[in-house]
């Protein structure tokens, strides 16, 4: 009996006929594609995209050069020099990311103790000389002031996630 209908099912087609089911049913639904350029897809809140450095409220920045994100970095795409300044307290006067080996992991963030280096939501970005994939601490500082609430948007809502 077996042998029949596996007869029967060859001679319709039967797989082929479920197949263009399947089809029919994806075809009738409605389209998921966005037209990008118009249209953005909703991004995480915890998505890894361009890196920034933040600054305080007063507007001093916040890295302290503990050179914890240089250390932790596994590609070694971060170089930090500092010097003490005036007051005692140490400032970076060189914050160099190289976009070309950073791997986007997130350790760096992790791994500051005073929340200075951060990775926005920015995921366009696009280099068209020679040099511009290095993010340097001016680029860096800019890209904190220009996205800085909704950074802090971010932050708050993983804290409360903690």
């Amino acid at each position: 009996m077996k042998t029949v209908i596996n007869y029967i099912r060859s001679l319709f087609l039967w797989e082929l006929l479920k197949g263009l089911r399947l089809t029919g049913s994806y075809m009738l639904k409605g389209s998921v594609t966005l037209q990008y350029p118009e249209e953005k897809a909703p991004v995480s809140p915890r998505f890894r995209g361009l890196h920034a450095l933040r600054r305080y409220e007063n507007g001093e920045e916040r890295c302290i050069a503990c050179k914890l994100c240089e250390a932790v970095c596994p590609a070694l795409a971060i170089t930090i020099e500092a010097e003490p300044r005036d007051d005692g307290s140490r400032r970076t006067t060189r914050y160099d990311i190289d976009l070309f080996k950073c791997i986007f992991c997130g350790f760096c963030e992790e791994s500051c103790p005073v929340d200075s280096i951060v990775e926005t939501r920015l995921y366009e970005y696009h280099f068209e000389n020679r040099g511009e994939h290095i993010m340097t601490k001016e680029k860096l500082l800019a890209m904190g002031d220009k996205y800085e609430k909704e950074l802090a948007a971010d932050r708050a809502a993983q804290a409360m996630v903690r």
